[in-house]
């Protein structure tokens, strides 16, 4: 049986990466997934957004570190991951959304965040042609941006082999072995392997993976429509995200959602719908594209003539609080969560990934600690997160 220093679950936004960060370090890393390559889950739903702009102290600075890694990449690399900082901007059409965004703009200035509220001529000139009716301002965060989630995702994938991380695709784990509440190993359709390091990283099925040693966690998966358009001239560079409220009787509510153009020109959207659609449905509907469409054209009438090209759908892991949950587990020494991204695996997997090979190791830093103690697996879970 070949025995690694940690095994991830899961080839996804959040595994591959960590895999990257684990192999940089020195370790022997196993990856498995038991689909057919690499990024073959969610992660190919994503749309590519990639902010700080949380109001979590953990996921800001996370994602501080993922952005880093995300603007140099090319740079250092070679591989064009279609990294583009075109920032962020959170509308406010109401008084209630314009507080909101300003208290959220200080705390956010707190942990060392580059972002503003900025008045509605501003917001004019981010997004020409926007319909300014009732429009307040919003928030300005200029340093966010977006990437290509497959692009990025092989190119990690490929560095972590060449720094010798091993791969196991079409394999399913079907058991984690333990002795004395720790970690022995992991046993798959396939084989099995020694270990005492799992890391979870196993998206919207990470909650199975748990069951198998009797750590329940609270995930429940959502479903998530998106969709691209045909290429146009670039007219705005950054992710617009209306947080209004809209009520639809003919094709259902939803609440925010979200868009940005990106390197080709292409215009990438998402929504989230009211309420909720939980379990692991992948099955596009008929209500999503005239719901999104709709609301996207009332906002920026210029788009009312574009064609779009398709459609799909994904699944956000969901937490209770809108946080994912990180960290050891101390009921069986050896395992660790990277689970629960709520939809932001991609923008959290970077960061991630290096603290998670910190912990491996037992080069914590004062501020990781500070990360864990907030989303470690058994914290409340009752505070929710202001811009989830």
């Amino acid at each position: 049986m070949v025995e690694y220093d940690v095994i991830i679950i899961g080839a996804g936004s959040v595994g591959v990466p960590t895999a990257l960060a684990t192999a940089n370090d020195g370790l022997k890393t196993l990856v498995i997934d038991s689909l057919p390559s690499v990024a073959q889950a969610d992660n190919k739903h994503a749309i590519g957004g990639i902010r700080a702009t949380h109001s979590h102290k953990g996921k800001i600075w996370l994602c501080q570190r993922s952005i880093e890694i995300f603007s140099s990449w090319e740079e250092r690399y070679g591989d064009d991951i279609w990294w583009t900082q075109g920032g962020y901007t959170f509308l406010a059409f109401t008084k209630e959304h314009e507080n909101q965004l300003k208290e959220t703009v200080k705390l956010q200035k707190s942990y060392g965040l580059n972002i503003n509220y900025v008045n509605a001529n501003k917001i004019k000139n981010l997004i020409p042609g926007i319909n300014d009716d009732n429009l307040l301002g919003g928030t300005h965060s200029p340093e966010d941006g977006n990437a290509s989630p497959l692009l990025s995702l092989h190119a990690f994938f490929r560095r972590s082999k060449n720094l010798g991380a091993k791969y196991q695709f079409k394999e399913k784990v079907t058991d984690i072995l333990t002795k004395n509440n720790r970690v022995i190993g992991i046993k798959t359709t396939r084989s099995q392997y020694k270990t005492q390091s799992i890391i979870n990283a196993a998206g919207a099925h990470a909650k199975e993976i748990g069951n198998m040693i009797g750590i329940d966690t609270p995930i429940e998966p959502e479903s998530h429509e998106a969709g691209i358009t045909e290429p146009v001239k670039k007219f705005f560079t950054p992710m617009v995200v209306d947080i209004s409220v809209c009520y639809d009787p003919k094709f259902g509510n939803s609440r925010n959602y979200y868009f940005y153009q990106n390197k080709e020109g292409k215009i990438l959207f998402c929504i989230t719908p009211d309420p909720n659609i939980i379990g692991m449905d992948r099955n596009e509907t008929s209500s999503f594209l005239p719901q999104i469409s709709k609301r996207m054209i009332q906002l920026i009438p210029r788009l009312r003539n574009i064609k779009v090209r398709r459609t799909w759908r994904g699944l956000y892991p969901m937490t209770p609080d809108g946080n994912p949950i990180i960290g050891k587990v101390d009921e069986m020494k050896g395992y660790f969560n990277a689970i629960g991204m709520c939809g932001q695996g991609f923008m959290l997997g970077p960061g991630l990934g290096e603290l998670l090979s910190r912990i491996l190791t037992d080069k914590e830093t004062s501020r990781d600690k500070e990360i864990l103690e907030t989303l470690c697996h058994n914290r409340d879970f009752s505070i929710e997160e202001e811009l989830k």
